[in-house]
């Protein structure tokens, strides 16, 4: 339907409040906004519990019912779907077409709609059935919403409680009047809730139908904060939360530090990710969103010494997560260090006094872990448009790998493959991983060839065994894990020469065979997981 043309009339900068319509089901700050406003002499409009509460503060209030002379019928679903309401909130005061309607049919105006919806979102968060679900679905609450908002030229519209002081420091200064600006600031973010309230719908109603991929993607999230920079100073950004509550930096209560920086989240969030996919005590160390640090132990510090030996220079500036709450032995450990961020589901008293003496360091408490295996949907953009999947929870079991080999891999060599592999699953592509008795000794990540890649894991092995003055490289009898098949046999060379004993690799070339041969030559022993971990 094509709106209809006319002759804008003047607007207004202050519009005076003499009629307000109020109707919430959040009732925070409801009786102190209803007492403001009685005394700026406006009237009160309402309905249901929102009357009552106002009511029994002594307010007068008059029923929605008695102002539009018809009663609310079907257990209150039709109640301010009424010309007499809506007529007194789209008439532009200035036209004298529509003052002439309004004394036509007797409609007062309402020059305030204070309304919070129906609370959809959180029946759905508390897992309601499906018809209790449909019930919170508001239909009046919208619609006046947007009728106040498409005429703010007029009409003063509230949906948050947090803005309620907002109006009421307009009216004092104004003498019961609110500012254009104001009004047009209240309208966007009506709009903005109306939009966000039929996504969250929209994506209920999706799921409810198995559509993992419907036909209209809608995407409602909430500021978090405004941030400094992007990646870079030049750069503007800002975090968002979907709501989904999934433990990790949106969630987190930050207990010391200066603000998270956009780089911080993302390094922070991969972090976290990364060290909940472990059921033992594990450390991750990650810097620009890679693993440059993995570890699990018989006990969180012995963890994080061995994550700490795998790349000694990257930890400086860099994240780490822990897995359990943080202990005091370890937290002294990281005191020392120049690190960006440190998560971890709780910390001890102890250990939030040792890292209160490093101010600059981010000290996020999650609560709980991520589940590493639960479904969800991760969202990248493009020009032009959005690449939505699947979160990558894909798991490799000991009954899932296939020896490929004439030599059969040990018990220690599975376990550590195993653990390499799921590191691997979080290091950029192309990802190589050394690893040895539960630990990372050498990582290579976002490389353009697996050979590459392999040979700069070697590389941060040997140094790092040079660095604790090791006889040799703790690449020397480690595993190897490939997030892709090797196409070639020169990735797996390169980490033959450089002491490993064991690759474990997802498989799938057409080239499988040489590999394997080369495998066989070297005397190294090769699983395949039939699985594949890109990560771009």
């Amino acid at each position: 339907m094509s709106a209809h043309s006319y002759t804008p009339s003047p607007t207004p900068d202050l519009a005076r409040i003499e009629r307000a319509l109020i109707s919430v089901s959040d009732k925070a700050g409801l009786v102190e906004l209803g007492k403001a406003l009685a005394g700026h002499g406006v009237e009160l409009l309402s309905t249901g519990g929102s009357a009552k509460a106002l009511r029994d503060a002594g307010l007068k209030v008059i029923e929605v019912s008695d102002h539009t002379g018809f009663p609310e019928i079907m257990d209150g679903r039709v109640k301010t779907l009424q010309p007499s309401i809506h007529g007194g909130i789209l008439a532009r005061r200035t036209d004298e077409g529509h003052r002439k309607a309004m004394s036509d049919h007797r409609i007062a105006p309402i020059d305030l709609v204070v309304v919070n919806l129906y609370p959809f979102e959180a029946t759905v968060a508390r897992g309601a059935d499906f018809p209790t679900c449909v019930e919170n679905i508001d239909i009046g609450g919208p619609a006046l919403i947007r009728a106040s908002a498409k005429n703010h030229d007029f009409v003063t519209v509230v949906v948050d409680p947090a803005d309620y002081d907002s109006v009421l420091a307009e009216l004092a200064a104004n003498k019961g009047a609110t500012t254009l600006a104001l009004r047009r600031k209240l309208a966007a973010k009506a709009y903005a809730r109306t939009a966000a309230y039929d996504s969250a719908i929209a994506n209920w109603f999706a799921k409810q139908q198995d559509e993992l991929f419907p036909e209209q993607l809608t995407l409602a999230a909430k500021r978090v904060q405004v941030l400094r920079y992007g990646e870079n100073p030049h750069q503007k950004a800002a975090f968002y939360s979907d709501g989904s509550n999934r433990p990790g930096v949106a969630t987190a209560r930050m207990v010391q530090g200066k603000e998270l920086s956009y780089n911080n989240i993302g390094d922070t969030e991969a972090a976290y990710e990364c060290v909940a996919e472990f059921k033992e005590p594990a450390v991750v160390v990650v810097k620009h969103a890679n693993p440059c640090g993995v570890a699990i132990g018989k006990d969180q510090q012995s963890a994080y010494l061995k994550a700490y030996a795998c790349d000694p220079v990257s930890i400086y500036g860099g994240i780490v997560a822990v897995n359990r709450t943080l202990e005091a032995v370890t937290a002294t450990d990281l005191a020392k260090r120049f690190l960006e961020v440190i998560i971890a589901p709780d910390a001890t008293p102890e250990a939030l006094e040792i890292l209160a003496r490093r101010k600059d360091v981010r000290v996020l408490l999650a609560g709980t872990l991520p589940d590493p295996t639960s479904a969800g949907m991760t969202l990248k953009s493009v020009a032009g448009g959005y690449l939505f999947q699947s979160r990558d929870n894909g798991r490799v079991a000991r009954a899932d790998l296939k020896v490929v080999t004439k030599r059969v891999p040990t018990e220690q060599e599975i376990n550590d493959m195993l653990f390499a592999f799921t590191v691997c699953k979080h290091v950029k592509s192309n990802a190589i991983v050394y690893a040895k008795d539960g630990a990372t000794v050498g990582v290579g990540a976002g490389q353009m060839n697996r050979r590459d890649s392999s040979r700069i894991a070697a590389i941060r092995a040997a140094e790092s065994g040079e660095m604790a003055k090791l006889a040799q490289s703790p690449a020397i009898g480690s595993v190897v894990a490939s997030d892709a098949y090797f196409p070639f046999p020169d990735g797996l060379l390169a980490a033959a020469e450089a002491g490993a004993t064991a690759i474990i690799q997802p498989g799938g070339s057409m080239r499988d065979q040489a590999v394997i041969d080369a495998a066989d030559e070297a005397g190294l022993a090769m699983v395949f997981t039939g699985m594949r971990h890109f990560r771009h």
